[in-house]
């Protein structure tokens, strides 16, 4: 079974994924990640053997910064990538306040953050340090590997948020191998 080190290789092939990270790295805040989409539909794409990526509907950026907890921090954010690589759709979001905004007790990290989105294989983020790939994935790997999609244990309690949000991505559409696990 693949596993980080196949990911990592995964991206490092990929010249406009690593542009993207490099401008995360350069022009984003702190520490900051991408993730979902951006990661995950690069594993699916690949065991799909499709030769071209999916287009990204949406570039997500995650970092935790207790002490700017303002919308507007990551608008800022968002126009400095764009300025620094336009036509990307940027969404930057401070995990340390998106526990608001989903009615959860605080968030501890961008990691904590993540075992609260609605799918296992969504919960997964890269990111440089200088010119070292960095993995973050608190729930791991299997499941993207997998071609698996099952609710976090945290969204098992949102049933109808999570059918909702498959039934919007309708990702069976674009990828046929995966296996999606009702609730």
């Amino acid at each position: 079974m693949p596993g980080e080190s196949e990911l990592l290789a995964l991206i490092a092939a990929q010249p406009q994924r690593m542009q993207l990270l490099r401008a995360v790295r350069d022009h984003g805040p702190a520490d900051a990640w991408i993730a979902a989409g951006c990661v995950r539909n690069a594993v699916w794409d690949a065991l799909h053997d499709y030769s071209e990526p999916t287009p990204l509907s949406d570039i997500d950026v995650l970092y935790f910064s207790a002490d700017s907890l303002e919308p507007e921090v990551d608008y800022t954010w968002e126009r400095r990538l764009l300025a620094a690589c336009p036509d990307q759709p940027w969404s930057v979001r401070n995990q340390a306040r998106m526990h608001l905004r989903n009615a959860d007790s605080p968030y501890r990290d961008c990691g904590d953050a993540m075992c609260h989105w609605p799918e296992v294989c969504t919960a997964v983020a890269l990111r440089l340090r200088g010119n070292e790939l960095e993995l973050l994935a608190p729930l791991g790997l299997l499941d993207i590997w997998e071609l698996r999609v099952r609710p976090t244990e945290h969204f098992r309690a949102k049933p109808h948020l999570y059918r909702e949000r498959l039934a919007a991505k309708n990702w069976p559409a674009r990828w046929p191998k995966l296996r999606i696990e009702p609730l």
